[in-house]
């Protein structure tokens, strides 16, 4: 599979590479020379590439892949909560509270207790109230939002800092959860959250370049060499997108990053000449900042992800809600052509069914006015898409960008979801093998920190339609252990592309990076077994022992010998 005469600087040999090109062909060895890949073949085509001052890894038989690429991400976030009260590996409200009550009294010097990570299966209607965060710290604020990021638990303190109270309105793009008198009863929703978040101090620029190098260092840990950061901009998190910048112009960033900057729904399209100036500052190193980030709706669990009929309440009864539009439909396409004009490619978080068909039919708008074109829009979460719009994707040339961690029976999924949506709407969910079937582009993601990163997971939730073994979140209820929608899974190839050369294609890397072939650059990721000679239900078992960007090692186990 080609090769280069004079001597490579690292050789791979004797293990399972797993190629992930055209033909999904497997091999034995890979030389690498000046960070790109330089021979593809057996043992014996690429000895010739070793020379004296060549370091050669004995891969025992293990495996050898391209490195992981997390198309929806939220990395300085992610990062930065490891750093505060982080709740996201816990999964009891016992393990809640002694989290918190640690963290509280490890920081006395902390006005506001930060961090958060909880799951909405937890509590009942997955709203906690204020009393539990009450008895911890009564004395300073606590502002915590879920694992989801779509609601936040928040204290008395914390309330009363922000001048909420029974008399403060529902924001248009959220609601404040209320007991029987009407008071806030200690959970916001979306932009309710605002309302206490806003007033909470924002991390400093020091505090988020710790962040994203903690982020990147577990990231490097797990395989993945590069993302897409599903919001960045210089309004977000006190200015994430300089974050990024000043890490790539210090070398410190060595995974390969695309920027999605955030769009304001609250403004109009004044704000495009402020993205095409970011667009052109975010350009440093290994970091674009070449999409545009437009949350279109929230999530099924608290009722706003937008949803073409009506949701359920718990007595299976049809309500009057069909959650929310964050972005006026008409506007969306305007806004989308308009963006589309300026060359941007515009990463959607459309996850109800009507979101999906507002986003979709945006798309085709700017397709109509402005022609074809190879900017790789992309929806992400896309858990309910109705089956008309199912071959929409192919047809407007959309990346169907999934989260698979999501797509198993869990406590969040079993009492916050299935009953508000109904069994038919319930069977529309995380339809990988109905998309990919289609033609659609499949591209997987974490939304980390919202759920791990790890991508063995990921690809063991998109393959068994269940649970890890270790995975937090699981339980041994029978219900729970059954495999979602099984006839959604895919294969194991499939699931590994979209974690590769998939998402590589999403962020304009696939002639770069996303697999395994001569004149690439040399991502890769080294995992402690060929995931193809184990059962499909070990896949989240495997450990990755090596990770390289451009043939330079940011990941080694030490274990590896």
């Amino acid at each position: 599979m080609g090769g280069k005469g004079s001597a490579a600087d690292v050789v791979f040999a004797n293990g399972a590479v797993y190629t992930v090109d055209a033909a999904r062909r497997w091999a034995q060895a890979v030389a690498v020379k000046d960070g790109s890949i330089v021979a593809v073949g057996t043992d014996a085509d690429v000895r010739r590439s070793i020379g004296a001052g060549t370091e050669v890894h004995d891969l025992k038989g293990r495996m050898l892949l391209p490195g992981f690429q997390d198309a929806h991400i939220h990395a300085v976030a992610g990062g930065h909560d490891r750093l505060r009260c982080e709740m996201h590996d816990a999964y009891s409200l016992d393990e809640y509270k002694r989290i918190i009550r640690e963290y509280a009294e490890a920081n006395p010097d902390k006005d506001w207790i930060l961090g958060g990570g909880w799951s909405m299966g937890i509590f009942p209607g997955g709203t906690p109230g204020k009393e539990i965060l009450d008895e911890i710290v009564p004395d300073r604020a606590v502002y915590l939002p879920n694992r989801d990021g779509h609601g936040a638990w928040v204290n008395s303190r914390a309330l009363k800092l922000s001048g909420v109270t029974r008399d403060t309105p529902d924001p248009a793009d959220g609601r404040i959860q209320r007991d029987e008198l009407g008071e806030p009863s200690g959970t916001l929703h979306e932009g309710a959250m605002d309302l206490v978040g806003d007033r909470a101090p924002e991390p400093s620029p020091e505090e988020l370049a710790q962040g994203l190098r903690e982020a990147q260092r577990y990231l490097h840990s797990l395989g993945i060499t590069g993302w897409q950061d599903a919001i960045v901009g210089p309004m977000i998190w006190s200015n994430n997108l300089d974050t990024y910048i000043e890490a790539a112009e210090r070398g410190e960033l060595t995974a390969r990053v695309v920027g999605a900057l955030w769009w304001d729904r609250h403004r109009d399209e004044e704000q495009i000449e402020e993205l095409v100036e970011n667009r052109s500052r975010g350009d440093v190193g290994r970091f674009r900042a070449t999409s545009v980030k437009i949350m279109q709706d929230g999530v099924i669990e608290n009722y706003t992800a937008g949803v073409l009929d009506p949701y359920l309440d718990r007595e299976g009864h049809v309500t009057d809600n069909r959650g929310l539009s964050f972005v006026d439909p008409e506007r969306l396409k305007s806004h989308v052509t308009r963006l589309d004009a300026e060359g941007f490619q515009v990463h959607f978080h459309a996850l109800g069914d009507r979101a999906v068909r507002e986003a979709l039919d945006a798309i085709e708008a700017a397709r109509r006015a402005n022609g074809p074109n190879d900017l790789r829009h992309h929806l992400a979460h896309i858990q309910v898409v109705h089956p008309d719009d199912v071959p929409r994707f192919r047809a407007l040339g959309v990346v169907a960008n999934g989260q698979p961690l999501w797509a198993m029976n869990e406590g969040q999924m079993v009492d916050l979801t299935l009953p508000f949506l109904g069994p038919e709407r319930s069977r529309r969910q995380y339809l990988f093998a109905t998309l990919g079937a289609s033609g659609a582009v499949l591209a997987f993601g974490s939304d980390w920190p919202v759920s791990s990163p790890n991508p063995l997971w990921e690809i063991h939730v998109a393959v068994n339609r269940a649970a890890p073994r270790d995975y937090p979140y699981a339980s041994e209820d029978e219900v729970t252990r059954e495999p979602f929608l099984p006839e959604e899974s895919i294969d194991l190839p499939t699931a590994i592309a979209a974690f590769t050369i998939g998402s590589a294609y999403v962020n304009h890397l696939d002639g770069v990076t996303g697999s395994i072939e001569v004149g690439k650059r040399a991502d890769l990721a080294v995992l402690d077994r060929n995931l193809f000679e184990h059962p499909s239900s070990e896949i989240a078992d495997a450990e990755v022992l090596l990770t390289l960007v451009e043939g330079e090692i940011v990941h080694a186990d030490p274990s590896l010998s």
